[in-house]
């Protein structure tokens, strides 16, 4: 292999910034909910009205009308390229009633380039300066980003067959035990970024 080659694989650097989701954006939050949905078979992907389902339409439903919904997004290149959002309802992550869910995507072209951990630490932060004490998800067990939720801090506190529930104790800023393998500062140097 020539260097030349080496060259054309490399990713580019993207610049981005993260800020609130404005509310006339939040019909977008349907796509970044369709993005959100992990699958497996990249050949055979779900049909876009799959988010109609109930279980599905609770993450993104008249959103910025609850008093706990919160949305960041990531804007590159002129466009919104990802979304982080939250609301406290009974989702897929659910932990308890007043522990706020996240939802987190990214379009394929904007992966792995740190943008995922960005967004999911401004969103930490915006929780817990309005107050939180903890957050949760859930995330597929075959998923690559779980990486990253452990990395954070975010540590397993249920699962079924095929996902991990996961919560983040935005009171201890993710610290948990020193055996678990779980390290604050490698997320924050960007090891396990999405």
């Amino acid at each position: 292999m020539n260097k030349g080659n080496n060259a054309m694989t490399a990713k580019k650097k993207i610049n981005y910034k993260i800020r609130n989701m404005k509310p006339c954006e939040y019909p977008r939050l349907a796509d970044f909910l369709y993005e959100a949905i992990f699958q497996r078979d990249g050949e055979n992907p779900a049909p876009k009205d799959i988010i109609q389902k109930p279980e599905l339409q609770i993450y993104i439903e008249n959103f910025g009308k609850g008093p706990d919904d919160y949305c960041l997004c990531a804007e590159a290149e002129g466009r919104l390229v990802g979304a982080v959002w939250a609301r406290t309802i009974k989702g897929y992550g659910s932990i308890d009633d007043a522990v706020p869910e996240l939802a987190i995507s990214l379009y394929k072209p904007y992966r792995g380039q740190g943008i995922g951990t960005a967004m999911m630490r401004r969103m930490l932060a915006v929780l817990q300066n309005a107050g939180y004490t903890k957050v949760s998800l859930a995330v597929q067990k075959d998923n690559y980003a779980f990486n990253m939720y452990r990395l954070l801090g975010f540590q397993i506190v249920g699962e079924n067959t095929e996902e991990y529930i996961m919560k983040y104790d935005l009171t201890a800023g993710g610290k948990t035990d020193a055996n678990t393998g779980n390290n604050r500062e490698a997320a924050r140097n960007g090891v396990g970024e999405v």
